[in-house]
């Protein structure tokens, strides 16, 4: 069967937040919280609002990779006259569909609705399995970027 990619919906999105939990799991996260309540309130606000957007892989009736775009601004910046930055997240193919292209399609449909929106550049915190795909795209590195945990 054809994989087909479609925009994420509040049909799929239970699925699609079971995707993100196993995602973060295999990218090391051991807190033991139900995470999937956050998740689902996150998604439906910001997919309402457009401040999310999601473009998933499909075969057949199985949802088999996932992307996401958060659109956040802030003041804008020489690098960024908009302000408007992409935060990529949710990148993750089932491990059977891994290595034929669907998730730099899926990088490509986000990076298109970035552009739509107005976003002047797209960040990632990226896995170790995501730097390739990342890099080959056109990311580059920020040496700079920290974190303050509340």
């Amino acid at each position: 069967m054809a994989i087909e990619y479609k925009r994420l919906t509040q049909k799929e999105l239970d699925f699609f937040i079971q995707m993100r939990i196993h995602q973060l799991r295999e990218e090391g996260a051991k807190e033991e919280i139900d995470l999937a309540p956050a998740l689902k309130d996150y998604y439906e606000r910001h997919m309402a609002d457009g401040t999310f957007v999601s473009w998933i892989a499909v075969d057949g009736e199985s949802i088999i990779a996932t992307s996401g775009m958060s659109f956040v601004e802030k003041p804008p910046y020489f690098e960024c006259p908009s302000g408007r930055i992409g935060l990529l997240s949710s990148m993750f193919t089932d491990p059977a569909y891994r290595r034929r292209g669907i998730a730099k399609e899926l990088l490509s449909r986000v990076i298109e609705d970035a552009k739509e929106y107005g976003c002047g550049t797209i960040q990632i915190t990226a896995s170790d399995m995501g730097v390739k795909l990342y890099t080959d795209f056109g990311f580059v590195h920020n040496g700079n970027f920290m974190q303050y945990k509340l």
